[in-house]
């Protein structure tokens, strides 16, 4: 049975996920992404470009900010684990990484919507992001110490939940109180608060600072309850630890299950990460939607991931992590398959209109309303997919070297970063097609869920 002192952790723990998960939701995929995007389209249009060649040009700029970042924070990870290991303390890492998050995020403020600082926006951002993604490694290593094995997914489960709550209520905030439409008020038909100028996008450009203060804030939860395990393991010279990461990595071939899992894992992690950072400029760039209603999107999958993941744990608690994984996969490459036949006006190559026989508001409606149903299933089952790997991460790890351990996963997880945007690119200036771009991620979650054939549901370590 857990202590009120463990529950007490527990609930610190779950902490970082709501204070994290805006980053995500709000920059990464709903509001900065897609404004991005929009205020790039323009720039380039404005030198001249016609529209598919400004849209082209927009995502592949996109697609660099996210491909570097991600690269920094794939390559940094194992090493910076083996250090924090050696030190034999995580909490001085989560305190810089943590401010580099609110440095990077509070200064998207500045990026204007004439589009004349673009490449601040994308280093910005991406200080914000490797912030976010080196803390969420250190953070991810203390899931091992919250309960024994058969506890961690339902642990791991419950805290995506909780984090995707967190989500959902900031943007619920950054859409009733600050994002202005193409009327210059938001979905209430509330001038944007504190008096911000909805012509320079003021409202808009906000999303940063909220995003900063909301890390902020609720991150005094977690350095409150969440102490530092005592005595994690004797230190060892710096050298010492980055030898035994390097010796690791060599005899990695001789785990086949975790060399299954981590292989299979980076490139499913890949699809989905590239569905999360695409599917807001998807909106804009094929359905045309303006940022409000990609909000809407967001809040329908926000709402789906928090009741998914929280019923996911449960699953994953009974039937193992490996199960839950293999069938998220098979639901997200249905789902993707889906996205690709959703037109203004078609589905699946059908003609709504001629489909529902008249030309009514619903049938005008019915692709946006699929492409809504797509974004509450992705939210749902990327959440879960999430969790269930991190579970399953846990039963491969020796706690004695979590940080370590959990540094080669966030290496998986960003080591092919550039793959998914960058086959996107490739396929979209190919086949002409921004809905044809979609797959690649079908092949990575394919590709994955294969690779997963040998890895051992249970993992490689003794039961704790």
């Amino acid at each position: 049975m857990q202590t009120a002192v463990l529950k007490k952790r527990i609930w610190g723990w779950f902490f970082f996920d709501w204070a994290s998960q805006p980053y995500h939701t709000l920059l990464v995929t709903f509001i900065f992404g897609p404004y991005f995007a929009a205020v790039a389209t323009q720039h380039f249009m404005g030198t001249g470009l016609p529209e598919d060649a400004a849209d082209a040009r927009a995502q592949s700029l996109w697609s660099l900010g996210l491909t570097v970042s991600g690269l920094v924070v794939g390559l940094g990870a194992p090493i910076l684990g083996a250090l924090a290991d050696a030190a034999g303390r995580r909490m001085p890492w989560i305190v810089v990484f943590s401010a580099l998050c609110v440095l990077g995020a509070g200064s998207l403020w500045w990026v204007l919507p004439d589009g004349s600082n673009l490449a601040f926006g994308i280093i910005a951002f991406g200080v914000g992001f490797i912030g976010v993604e080196y803390a969420l490694i250190f953070t991810n290593a203390q899931l091992p110490s919250l309960g024994p094995t058969k506890d961690i997914g339902k642990i791991s489960g419950s805290g995506f939940a909780f984090g995707y709550l967190g989500g959902l209520i900031s943007l619920a905030i950054m859409l009733a109180l600050f994002l202005e439409g193409e009327s210059g008020t938001t979905i209430f038909g509330l001038a944007p608060a504190f008096g911000l100028d909805p012509e320079a996008r003021e409202g808009t450009r906000f999303v940063g600072p909220l995003a900063a203060i909301w890390f902020a804030a609720f991150m005094i939860p977690y350095f409150l309850w969440v102490r530092e395990e005592q005595a994690l393991r004797k230190r060892a010279p710096v050298v010492e630890s980055l030898r035994h990461l390097l010796h690791r990595l060599h005899t990695l071939p001789r785990r086949p299950s975790l060399a299954s899992f981590l292989g299979g894992s980076m490139l499913y992690r890949d699809g989905l990460n590239g569905l999360y950072a695409f599917g807001g400029t998807y909106a804009v760039l094929v359905l045309n939607w303006e940022i409000t209603r990609v909000g809407i999107f967001g809040i329908i999958g926000l709402i789906s991931a928090a009741a998914m993941c929280w019923i996911g744990g449960g699953v994953d608690r009974r039937i193992g992590p490996k199960p839950v994984i293999t069938f998220c996969i098979a639901a997200l490459v249905v789902v993707c398959v889906t996205i690709m036949s959703v037109r203004p006006d078609s589905i699946f190559g059908l003609n709504v209109a001629a489909f529902c026989g008249s030309p009514s508001t619903i049938c005008q409606e019915l692709p946006h309303i699929v492409f809504m149903a797509c974004g509450a299933l992705i939210g749902g089952f990327g959440g879960i997919l999430q969790a269930a790997s991190r579970t399953l991460m846990v039963r491969h790890t020796d706690p004695d070297t979590a940080t370590e351990a959990f540094g080669l996963y966030g290496l998986a997880g960003r080591a092919t970063s550039f793959l998914a945007p960058l086959l996107i690119g490739i396929v979209t200036a190919l086949s002409g097609s921004v809905a044809l771009g979609v797959t690649p991620i079908i092949a990575l979650f394919a590709t994955g869920a294969v690779l997963l054939k040998w890895t051992d549901p249970n993992g490689d370590r003794a039961e704790k």
